[in-house]
Protein backbone atom coordinates (compact mmCIF):
# COMPACT_ATOMS: atom_id res chain seq x y z
CA UNK A 1 0.00 0.00 0.00
CA UNK A 2 2.80 2.40 0.89
CA UNK A 3 4.54 1.79 -2.48
CA UNK A 4 1.36 2.69 -4.32
CA UNK A 5 1.05 5.89 -2.30
CA UNK A 6 4.67 6.78 -3.01
CA UNK A 7 4.12 6.08 -6.71
CA UNK A 8 1.06 8.38 -6.79
CA UNK A 9 2.98 11.07 -4.94
CA UNK A 10 5.86 10.83 -7.41
CA UNK A 11 3.44 11.13 -10.33
CA UNK A 12 1.77 14.15 -8.72
CA UNK A 13 5.11 15.85 -8.11
CA UNK A 14 6.21 15.19 -11.70
CA UNK A 15 2.94 16.64 -13.00
CA UNK A 16 3.30 19.74 -10.85
CA UNK A 17 6.85 20.26 -12.09
CA UNK A 18 5.66 20.16 -15.70
CA UNK A 19 2.94 22.71 -14.97
CA UNK A 20 5.36 24.94 -13.06
CA UNK A 21 7.89 24.79 -15.89
CA UNK A 22 5.29 25.78 -18.47
CA UNK A 23 4.11 28.69 -16.31
CA UNK A 24 7.68 29.81 -15.67
CA UNK A 25 8.49 29.68 -19.40
CA UNK A 26 5.62 32.02 -20.14
CA UNK A 27 2.30 31.45 -21.86
CA UNK A 28 3.59 31.77 -25.41
CA UNK A 29 6.85 29.88 -24.95
CA UNK A 30 5.51 26.42 -25.84
CA UNK A 31 3.75 27.83 -28.92
CA UNK A 32 6.92 29.70 -29.92
CA UNK A 33 8.97 26.54 -29.52
CA UNK A 34 6.52 24.51 -31.60
CA UNK A 35 6.47 27.20 -34.29
CA UNK A 36 10.27 27.30 -34.33
CA UNK A 37 10.48 23.52 -34.71
CA UNK A 38 7.98 23.61 -37.59
CA UNK A 39 9.93 26.43 -39.24
CA UNK A 40 13.23 24.53 -38.92
CA UNK A 41 11.72 21.35 -40.28
CA UNK A 42 10.10 23.20 -43.17
CA UNK A 43 13.36 24.90 -44.16
CA UNK A 44 15.28 21.62 -44.04
CA UNK A 45 12.64 19.75 -46.03
CA UNK A 46 12.63 22.50 -48.67
CA UNK A 47 16.37 22.95 -49.03
CA UNK A 48 17.82 19.61 -47.95
CA UNK A 49 15.08 16.99 -48.22
CA UNK A 50 15.93 16.11 -51.82
CA UNK A 51 19.08 14.36 -50.59
CA UNK A 52 18.83 13.96 -46.80
CA UNK A 53 16.33 12.21 -44.54
CA UNK A 54 15.02 15.16 -42.56
CA UNK A 55 12.63 13.46 -40.13
CA UNK A 56 12.91 10.96 -37.30
CA UNK A 57 12.51 8.03 -39.70
CA UNK A 58 13.24 7.10 -43.26
CA UNK A 59 16.20 6.76 -45.54
CA UNK A 60 17.95 9.61 -47.29
CA UNK A 61 16.85 9.90 -50.93
CA UNK A 62 20.49 10.20 -51.98
CA UNK A 63 22.81 7.35 -51.08
CA UNK A 64 25.57 8.50 -48.75
CA UNK A 65 23.73 11.63 -47.59
CA UNK A 66 23.53 11.40 -43.79
CA UNK A 67 20.11 11.35 -42.15
CA UNK A 68 19.75 14.54 -40.14
CA UNK A 69 18.57 12.59 -37.06
CA UNK A 70 22.10 11.12 -36.91
CA UNK A 71 24.11 14.33 -37.33
CA UNK A 72 25.14 14.36 -33.67
CA UNK A 73 27.07 11.15 -34.32
CA UNK A 74 29.35 13.10 -36.67
CA UNK A 75 29.14 16.72 -35.51
CA UNK A 76 28.37 18.90 -32.56
CA UNK A 77 24.98 20.12 -33.79
CA UNK A 78 25.44 23.49 -32.05
CA UNK A 79 28.64 24.08 -34.03
CA UNK A 80 26.68 23.92 -37.29
CA UNK A 81 25.07 27.30 -36.56
CA UNK A 82 27.96 29.38 -37.84
CA UNK A 83 28.24 27.35 -41.03
CA UNK A 84 24.50 27.66 -41.66
CA UNK A 85 24.67 31.44 -41.25
CA UNK A 86 27.88 32.07 -43.18
CA UNK A 87 27.33 29.59 -45.97
CA UNK A 88 27.32 25.83 -45.70
CA UNK A 89 29.74 24.31 -48.19
CA UNK A 90 31.03 20.78 -48.46
CA UNK A 91 33.78 18.92 -50.20
CA UNK A 92 31.51 17.44 -52.84
CA UNK A 93 30.29 19.48 -55.82
CA UNK A 94 26.74 18.08 -55.89
CA UNK A 95 25.74 19.90 -52.71
CA UNK A 96 24.76 23.52 -53.27
CA UNK A 97 25.84 26.25 -50.88
CA UNK A 98 23.20 27.27 -48.35
CA UNK A 99 23.07 30.42 -46.26
CA UNK A 100 20.30 31.04 -43.74
CA UNK A 101 19.13 34.10 -41.77
CA UNK A 102 19.92 34.09 -38.03
CA UNK A 103 16.33 33.34 -36.97
CA UNK A 104 16.21 30.50 -39.50
CA UNK A 105 19.49 29.13 -38.11
CA UNK A 106 18.00 29.12 -34.61
CA UNK A 107 14.92 27.27 -35.86
CA UNK A 108 17.00 24.74 -37.79
CA UNK A 109 19.24 24.04 -34.80
CA UNK A 110 16.21 23.65 -32.53
CA UNK A 111 14.69 21.16 -34.95
CA UNK A 112 17.95 19.24 -35.36
CA UNK A 113 18.35 19.00 -31.58
CA UNK A 114 14.79 17.70 -31.30
CA UNK A 115 15.31 14.75 -33.68
CA UNK A 116 18.74 13.49 -32.71
CA UNK A 117 18.89 9.79 -31.93
CA UNK A 118 20.88 8.29 -29.11
CA UNK A 119 24.65 8.78 -29.33
CA UNK A 120 26.67 5.97 -30.85
CA UNK A 121 28.37 3.79 -28.26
Amino acid sequence: MRALSLQRTSSLVAGLLVVAASVWAGPGKAADDAASLRQGESLLRRDCGGCHAVGRRGESPRAGAPAFRELSRRYDVESLGEALAEGLMTGHPEMPEFRFRPDDVDAILAYLRSIQGPPRR
